[in-house]
C-alpha cells in the first residue's frame, strides 16, 4: 500500500514541520514525537520518507554506504560504481533483540563454517530514517546501543567472535505514548525536536481528517494521485533547501536570542542551544530566506527546547503557555543589542512551547523555578484540580498539602529475579532480560544461545556443545499504596507527611517504570483511588487533594488492596506485587481482623511494607503487628533531609 501523503495531513502542521526540518537538516538529531494513539503519529514518518531525496551509494553496497564510508564489510572503495536509490526507512519493532539491531554472526554461513557477519538494523538505516515506535517501552540494553550510535554515527559490534565496525548516521524519529510510560532522559535528550500531538477538538477538522482517510482505504494509489502535485512540490522544496541551507545565516542577535532563552528556562548543557540553531535555519532554508528572522527562531525553540525544560515530572503542570515566549522576548529588553529583525511567529507557534511533554527530572534536584520548590527539594503545593477518582471532602475533614518526609526507598526491593516487565525496580531473569554472554548448558536447557553453541562447535566442541544465555536486567513491578486517611491520620499533620513521602514515592517509580496502584481508607470504607497504570501525574493530583477524616476501616483497606493485587496477578502473572501500607494503627482490632486481613495481602502480594506513621506519647503499635502478620517489613517515615 502507498504511504499516506504528507501533505494530505491535517491538524498536525507543527508534527509535520518538525519532519521537514529534520528532512532538510538532518544534524538536528531526529524528533520525539509524544502523542496519544490515532494522532498520525506513524502516518507522517512514513509520509516522510517518500519525499527524502534519494541516496548515492555504492552498486555493490546492499545497504546505502557510499564510497569512502566504513560498511559491514569494511572501507567501501573510492573508485566503487554509485547510483542513486531511495532513503531507506527502517522500523525497530518493540520485540527486537540486540543483535537484531546491531548485527551478529550470520547463521547461515556458519553452518557451512563460514565466519561471517550479519548487519543489523543500523546498517539498514544508514543514511535514512530510523523508525522507534513505542520508543518508551524499549529495554534498557537496546536503548544503550540506540544511544551510543546517534551520538557517534557509528555501530560497534563486540561479541560472539564478531568484532565489526561501520557508520551509522540516521535520523532518528521516534514516538510514544506518554501514559505508557516515561523515556530516560539520556534518550530524549539525545532527540532534536520534540514535538505533542493531540487529537484535534474542532468538529470540522476531525470531520475532514476522516473523510480523508475513508478516501485513503478506499483507494491508496487514487488518493495519493489526489496529492500528487503536493508530494512533488513538497519534495523540491526540501531539496532546494538542502542545498540552500550551508548557507543561511545565523545573524548574531538571533543566536542571542536563542541561547539566552535557553539560560532562563533553565536547560542543561548546549545541545537545545544547538539544536535550535540548526533548526531555525532549516526553517528559513524551507522558506527560501537567506537570513534567520526571529519568526523562524521562535518557531524552532518551540520544538527544540519543549521537551528539554526542567520541571517536576509530577507537579501536573507542563508549564505555562506564555513561558517560552517570555523567555524569547527577555532577550529584546536588553539595552545593549539592537532590536531583532523578522516578523512574529506565526499563529500556533507557541503552542511547542508546553507542547512536547517534559524530560523525566532527576530525583533530587530542584525545579528550575525556586518557587516551585522548598529548601528541602520538596514541592510546594500548588493549584490542582481534583481528580475524578479524588474523595469528596465533608464537612469537618481535613485537606492539608504534602510536608516534607520521605519512605525508605531502598527498601522497596524483592529478592531473587523476576521475570516481570522490563523496569528499573528489582533484578530480572528469563527470556525477557537482555542476554550479556552464554555458559555451558545442560541438554534440556530452554535459553540456548544459538550463535554461541555454532561457535562452540566450529571451534571443535562436537556435537554436545551446548550454550545457553546468561542474562541481566531490572523488571518493573506493581506498587499498591495502601494509604489510612482516616480522621485520626489528621492529628499532628500525619497525612500530610504521608503525602510528601508518597510524592518522593512516585517520583521514585517514575524513573523506575513501575505501575502505581492507590487504595485509601477512610469513614465509609476503602476506595480504589488510582487504578493500576494511570499516569503518575494522575496519582500526583490524588495525592495532594486526599482529605482526611471519620473511622479507620484497616481491614477493608487491606482486603482492598489484596483482591486488586490478585486482580492484577490474573492479568500480568509475570509482574511481581509490592504492597506498601502507610497507617498510624489507630484502631481497635479486638476480634483479628485487621491482623487476618494483612495476612490475605501478604499471600497476595509478593512483599508488603508496612509504614508506621503513629507518633506521639501514646502509641498502640499496632504497625508492627501488621507487618508480623502480613510476613512482611516494618519502617518508619521518616524527616525529609535537611536542604544543603
Amino acid at each position: 500500500m502507498r504511504p499516506y501523503p504528507v501533505s494530505a495531513i491535517v491538524g498536525q502542521e507543527q508534527l509535520v514541520e518538525a519532519l521537514l526540518i529534520n528532512a532538510v537538516a538532518p544534524d538536528v538529531g531526529g524528533v520525539l514525537i509524544r502523542g496519544e494513539r490515532g494522532t498520525a503519529k506513524s502516518t507522517a514518518v512514513r509520509g516522510l520518507a517518500a519525499l527524502l531525496p534519494p541516496v548515492v551509494a555504492a552498486v555493490d553496497e546492499p545497504f546505502a554506504f557510499a564510497p569512502g564510508e566504513r560498511a559491514p564489510g569494511g572501507l567501501v572503495p573510492h573508485t566503487a560504481a554509485v547510483a542513486e536509490r531511495p532513503a531507506p526507512l527502517v522500523e525497530l519493532p518493540l520485540g527486537a533483540t540486540l543483535d537484531r539491531l546491531v548485527g551478529a554472526l550470520d547463521l547461515g554461513r556458519a553452518l557451512s563454517g563460514e565466519h561471517a557477519f550479519e548487519p543489523g538494523l543500523l546498517a539498514r538505516a544508514h543514511r535514512g530514517i530510523l523508525y522507534v515506535d513505542e520508543v518508551n517501552l524499549l529495554p534498557d540494553h537496546l536503548v544503550d546501543a540506540l544511544l551510543d550510535a546517534a551520538a557517534s554515527g557509528v555501530a560497534r559490534v563486540e561479541r560472539d567472535a564478531v568484532s565489526v565496525e561501520h557508520e551509522a548516521r540516521f535520523l532518528l524519529v521516534g514516538t510514544m505514548n506518554v501514559e505508557e510510560g516515561e523515556l530516560r532522559p539520556q534518550l530524549l535528550d539525545r532527540f532534536g525536536l520534540g514535538v505533542e500531538v493531540g487529537t484535534p477538538e474542532d468538529p470540522a477538522v476531525r470531520a475532514e481528517i476522516v473523510r480523508r482517510r475513508l478516501a485513503y482505504e478506499r483507494d491508496p494509489a487514487a488518493f495519493a494521485r489526489r496529492f500528487e502535485a503536493q508530494e512533488r512540490a513538497l519534495a523540491e522544496r526540501i531539496a532546494r533547501a538542502r542545498r540552500h541551507v550551508d548557507g543561511v545565516r545565523l545573524p548574531d542577535r538571533e543566536l542571542l536570542r536563542i541561547t539566552g532563552a535557553c539560560a532562563r528556562l533553565g536547560v542543561d548543557g548546549v545541545r537545545g542551544d544547538i539544536v535550535a540553531a540548526r533548526a531555525a535555519r532549516a526553517l528559513a532554508a524551507l522558506a527560501g530566506a537567506d537570513e534567520v528572522a526571529e519568526g523562524h527562531v521562535r518557531r524552532a525553540a518551540a520544538l527544540a527546547l519543549a521537551h528539554r525544560r526542567r520541571r517536576d515530572p509530577l507537579d501536573g503542570r507542563i508549564g505555562a503557555d506564555d513561558e517560552l515566549e517570555r523567555a524569547l522576548r527577555d532577550g529584546d529588553e536588553r539595552p545593549d543589542q539592537p532590536p531583532p529583525a523578522g516578523g512574529a511567529a506565526p499563529s500556533g507557534a507557541s503552542n511547542g512551547a508546553s507542547a512536547a511533554g517534559s524530560p523525566s527530572r532527576t530525583p533530587g534536584r530542584a525545579p528550575a523555578s525556586g518557587s516551585d520548590a522548598r529548601a528541602d527539594g520538596s514541592p510546594r503545593p500548588g493549584p490542582a484540580s481534583p481528580p475524578a477518582s479524588a474523595p469528596h471532602a465533608r464537612a469537618g475533614e481535613r485537606r492539608d498539602p504534602p510536608a516534607p518526609a520521605r519512605l525508605p526507598l531502598d527498601a522497596l526491593r524483592l529478592p531473587g529475579a523476576g521475570r516481570g516487565p522490563h523496569g528499573r525496580r528489582t533484578r530480572a531473569a528469563g527470556p525477557d532480560a537482555g542476554a550479556i554472554d552464554s555458559r555451558p548448558a545442560p541438554a534440556d536447557s530452554a535459553d540456548l544461545a544459538i550463535v554461541a553453541t555454532l561457535r562452540a562447535r566450529l571451534a571443535g566442541g562436537g556435537a554436545a556443545a551446548l550454550r545457553e544465555h546468561v542474562r541481566a536486567g531490572r523488571e518493573g513491578v506493581l506498587l499498591c499504596l495502601v494509604v489510612d486517611a482516616s480522621g485520626s491520620m489528621g492529628a499532628r499533620r500525619r497525612l500530610a507527611r504521608v503525602k510528601g513521602a508518597l510524592l518522593g514515592l512516585l517520583r521514585d517509580a517514575y524513573a523506575r517504570r513501575d505501575r502505581v496502584a492507590i487504595v485509601c481508607f477512610r469513614d465509609g470504607g476503602a476506595q480504589l483511588l488510582v487504578r493500576p497504570g494511570a499516569p503518575l501525574e494522575r496519582a500526583a493530583a490524588a495525592v495532594r487533594e486526599l482529605p482526611t477524616g471519620g473511622r479507620t476501616p484497616l481491614a477493608a483497606g487491606l482486603d482492598a488492596a489484596a483482591e486488586l493485587v490478585r486482580r492484577e496477578a490474573a492479568r500480568e502473572p509475570e509482574r511481581r506485587a509490592i504492597a506498601v501500607v502507610l497507617t498510624d494503627g489507630r484502631v481497635a482490632d479486638p476480634r483479628g481482623e485487621a491482623l487476618a486481613a494483612a495476612g490475605r495481602l501478604g499471600r497476595a502480594a509478593a512483599a508488603v511494607h508496612v509504614i508506621d506513621t503513629e507518633d506521639g506519647p501514646v502509641r498502640l503499635g499496632l504497625a508492627a503487628a501488621l507487618a508480623s502478620a502480613a510476613g512482611g517489613r516494618l519502617d518508619t517515615l521518616h524527616p525529609a533531609r535537611s536542604a544543603a
